[in-house]
């Protein structure tokens, strides 16, 4: 890890203009190999489906709550690039399939967009997003400070982030293994980040194996500001 603005001293490097031009990388392992079946089902359907499995995890009360985003250049039935909620209903519906198939134990299933802090989690994740601005978090503090913000681009350890300290941009150089957490920092122009926006749409939890057939109630209107959202309780899996 290295930072570097102004004047070179020691391991400090000089900011550059712009970030230094893209280079071809080998794809990332996919975070969600190896970590058991249930998961490894997940993130096949997701996948199955030409979604991007963004993040999965077990919550209390027998939440499971999935993620999804969808992939640069696959063509959807709604244009964008987006998440909608019938995205997260198609992938609900497939999910409440496979694990049924698997016998997943689960009292509630939620698939939802990323929103528009969307987490970096691979280096596929580091690609799609260069240029864009991120808040980054280190495992490890860097000269006395955890974290930081500015454009992602690529550097001499892999990737840079671009800042301002006082009123000096300062470049500071890291590996992906000494970051804790990054996050695309939210652009709230109304225009969306580079075309991608987040429609703000939430559909209602739904109760029973049939609910997906049953019309929304008022509770799935548009809620400004939050991530596109399917809800569906598994009363199988509550009852056992």
């Amino acid at each position: 890890m290295s930072a570097g603005g102004g004047k070179p001293a020691g391991r400090r490097l000089p900011a550059p203009a712009r970030a230094e031009p893209a280079h071809v990388r080998a794809p990332a392992a996919s975070p969600f190999e190896g970590t058991g079946d249930w998961r490894a089902a997940v993130r096949a359907t997701v996948e199955g489906l030409h979604y991007e499995l963004v993040e999965v995890e077990r919550a209390l009360r027998g939440l499971l709550r999935v993620t999804i985003d969808r992939r640069p250049g696959h063509v959807y039935g709604a244009p964008g690039e987006a998440v909608t909620v019938e995205d997260c209903e198609a992938v609900t519906r497939q999910l409440q399939y496979a694990l049924e198939v698997d016998g997943v134990d689960y009292a509630r299933l939620e698939v939802s967009s990323p929103g528009l802090d969307r987490p970096l989690r691979s280096e596929a994740d580091y690609q799609r997003f260069a240029g864009q601005a991120v808040s980054l978090t280190l495992k490890q503090p860097f000269q006395g400070r955890k974290h930081y913000q500015g454009p992602l681009g690529h550097g001499r350890a892999g990737w840079q982030i671009t800042f301002e300290d006082g009123k000096t941009a300062q470049v500071l150089s890291f590996a992906l293994d000494e970051v804790r957490e990054a996050r695309l920092v939210p652009v709230l122009d109304f225009k969306g980040r580079k075309g991608r926006t987040d429609p703000g749409s939430k559909s209602p939890g739904q109760q029973g194996p049939q609910a997906m057939a049953m019309p929304p109630s008022p509770a799935g209107e548009v809620e400004s500001g939050g991530p596109a959202t399917s809800t569906q309780e598994n009363e199988e899996g509550r009852n056992r």
